[in-house]
């Protein structure tokens, strides 16, 4: 789309004008800086404030437009009392109190995803969910690939939106946090699923029935509702008048898994799409995210056999149920990437064999008596560490023997004390990484690193570790 048709929507859609708004983008991160390239491109007239005193992308900022003003230190009332229009970054709440007052006068907020939706003429796939989004947005990724289109694969993952612009693609796959969503209203996609809900972000919202409400706004629009039938908070999302496509990994729907023979399959209606023996990855759940993958494939018209074959080569995200090393016969796994309740118990769901779960951080507010079911059922004992590590001991109550580790190299070593040959040892936190690591992403290699550092010692016997019970 040329920039005058971008300013019309953004005119009609927000009374977003170029000659007049006055608009304050709120958060120098990431988002921030990519929404800051977008206004500056359509010759807006804008500002940007942060909490931080000096927030980490400030530097790399001022190289890139030394004459925006910028504002740090806290939220100065006077800088949002001017602002028209808050483009507010997903990691700062609605809830702050400047926020809140300049839009009781009059300030109207839009997203980044807003502002996107008006510039594209291409179709957008949404996704999102509490867990396995990011697998599912990378798979549709490399399925549009695969088919040889243009695609522009971010949002939440990776490229900021409005980053993706640069590209024209002819398909853009976002996936999108329940943080973008509460803030956006123009988003109309093509496709778009919420794959499942869970506890997460308690401390931002205030129940999980506003957290689902949130996540439901992906829906918004007329483009086709992939719906997982085996979450009951997402089988509620139905909309008997919009066009509606199921998946299942329990029970027959659109997509599902059905046995042809001694062969289980990945299964479109009465089709057989591929063998789930083909599919590269652990646990039953990216069968699940496989089946989404597909349905939203459709949904935009790319080839199903197209699209297994992608899925043949898919190798999985990092930190997300990605096997490290297998040691005297002991897998180690990092899913670094379970920051909350649901993504643990759908990693712990995987196994048939009972493991040895590495846990803990920071829960965000969530109830960890949520975990204490799926940890009774499939681990053979737990390590905990981090903030609220004694959170979930409480909750456990002795089902399992529970061991305490300070650090990470302490919890790989009283693991591999544990572990015997033909078990796993699973590193799934169930919390967020920031109360001792820079980011999930930071914490499985910190994991990464002390099991290869067992390798040196593999020859050796076993050497006894205490822990504290």
């Amino acid at each position: 789309m040329d920039s005058a048709a971008i300013t019309a929507l953004l005119k009609k859609n927000f009374a977003l004008d170029p000659q007049t708004a006055k608009v304050l983008v709120v958060g120098l991160g990431d988002t921030g800086i990519s929404v800051a390239h977008y206004l500056q491109s359509l010759d807006f007239k804008f500002a940007i404030i942060d909490s931080r005193v000096k927030p980490p992308m400030m530097d790399e900022f001022f190289q890139q437009m030394p004459d925006t003003p910028v504002f740090t230190g806290g939220f100065d009332e006077a800088a949002f009392k001017v602002a028209t229009h808050l483009v507010v970054s997903p990691g700062v709440s609605l809830n702050e109190q400047a926020i809140i007052k300049a839009v009781a006068n009059g300030s109207k907020i839009v997203s980044d995803i807003d502002l996107f939706a008006c510039s594209v003429d291409a179709p957008i796939v949404a996704i999102s969910g509490s867990n396995g989004k990011s697998t599912v947005t990378t798979m549709l990724g490399e399925m549009a690939k695969a088919a040889g289109m243009e695609v522009g694969v971010g949002g939440n993952l990776g490229t900021p939106a409005l980053d993706l612009l640069a590209l024209n693609a002819q398909l853009y796959v976002l996936e999108l946090s329940s943080f973008q969503l509460e803030r956006t209203s123009a988003l109309n996609a093509a496709a778009a699923t919420v794959l499942n809900v869970s506890a997460d972000h308690l401390d931002r919202h205030a129940d999980l029935a506003e957290y689902a409400r949130e996540k439901q706004r992906v829906f918004r629009g007329d483009g086709a509702m992939i719906i997982n039938i085996d979450d009951p908070v997402v089988n509620t999302m139905r909309d008997a008048l919009r066009k509606t496509v199921t998946f299942s990994i329990n029970k027959k729907a659109d997509f599902h898994l059905a046995f042809e023979g001694e062969t289980e399959y990945l299964m479109h209606n009465e089709s057989c799409l591929m063998p789930l023996a083909e599919l590269p990855l652990e646990g039953r759940h990216n069968a699940a995210n496989a089946l989404a993958a597909l349905a939203l494939g459709v949904a935009v018209g790319l080839d199903e056999q197209i699209m297994c074959d992608a899925l043949r080569k898919f190798k999985g995200l990092s930190h997300r149920m990605q096997r490290v090393a297998e040691i005297r016969g002991v897998t180690w796994v990092n899913d670094s990437k379970a920051t909350n309740i649901g993504a643990c118990v759908a990693a712990l769901q995987g196994y048939a064999r009972k493991v040895i779960l590495i846990a803990g951080g920071d829960a965000k507010g969530a109830d960890m008596n949520e975990l204490t079911p799926a940890i009774k059922e499939k681990a053979k004992s737990v390590v905990l560490m981090g903030k609220d590590a004694g959170l979930i001991k409480q909750a456990l109550n002795g089902c399992v023997p529970v061991y305490s580790a300070g650090n990470m190299v302490e919890a790989v070593q009283i693991a591999a004390s544990l572990a015997d040959a033909g078990e796993s040892v699973l590193l799934s936190p169930a919390c967020a990484s920031l109360d001792q690591y820079k980011n999930y992403q930071d914490r499985g290699e910190k994991f990464t690193k002390a099991v290869l550092a067992l390798v040196d010692r593999a020859a050796s016997p076993k050497t006894p570790f205490m822990a504290t019970i």
